[in-house]
């Protein structure tokens, strides 16, 4: 027993109260105390809790992909790459750097070219994302691009084919008759490991003569 407690029981019998019942009562204190602790405790992490409630992002959203509309649980932090390839399956969009760098993960929104990769799937939310599973008609024609990249064996490993597609795609609603090097600079984002910028760029000129039915 410490000295102070000491102290203040001998100073407590010669006021006439027990040993036990100072002890007794040195208890009941404490249990108050704490129990005024954990109610207040227990209120704050409530109202913290309903706090962090009413700003939550809600989890469960709907997107529509290459014309159809589906509803599905996301993370608030998902990027739309993950989401495209891991929860609807659709793997046509690449993930390369993961960083904005590379192009790989190139898909439409609204049909403006995004990097999927630094995309959140929450941003899409009320618009149109377009992936390289998307551009094949209904009757099964290829788009020019797809169809010139077979014709001209534009790619050699194809990992950054679907991003330099769905690129091309955006250019060619643009701009039916690029010059070679205005596809070059619309293409810039773009990255090939392999170097066949060559033979990318004469795919994009043959899908443009393809657009145009030349």
């Amino acid at each position: 027993m410490s000295q102070e407690i000491i102290e203040l029981t001998e100073e407590t019998a010669q006021q006439g109260v027990s040993r036990r019942g100072f002890i007794k009562g040195a208890i009941a204190a404490s249990a108050a105390v704490s129990s005024s602790n954990y109610l207040f405790r227990a209120n704050g992490g409530t109202l913290l809790a309903q706090s962090a409630a009413a700003g939550a992002v809600e989890r469960l959203i709907t997107v529509n992909v290459n014309g159809r509309s589906r509803r599905i649980q996301v993370p608030p932090m998902e990027t739309l790459s993950t989401t495209l390839r891991y929860t609807m399956g659709l793997t046509g969009t690449k993930i390369g750097c993961d960083r904005a760098e590379c192009g790989a993960c190139t898909v439409l929104v609204d049909g403006t070219p995004h990097y999927a990769c630094s995309t959140l799937t929450h941003t899409v939310r009320g618009r149109e994302v377009t992936t390289i599973e998307g551009l094949e008609g209904e009757d099964g024609t290829l788009h020019p691009m797809q169809q010139a990249v077979l014709e001209e064996q534009g790619f050699q490993c194809a990992f950054c084919m679907s991003g330099f597609i769905m690129n091309t795609v955006a250019l060619l609603n643009e701009n039916q008759n690029p010059t070679r090097k205005e596809a070059a600079e619309w293409l810039s984002g773009n990255l090939c490991r392999c170097a066949d910028y060559d033979k990318i760029l004469t795919s994009v000129e043959r899908a443009a003569a393809i657009t145009r039915g030349a």
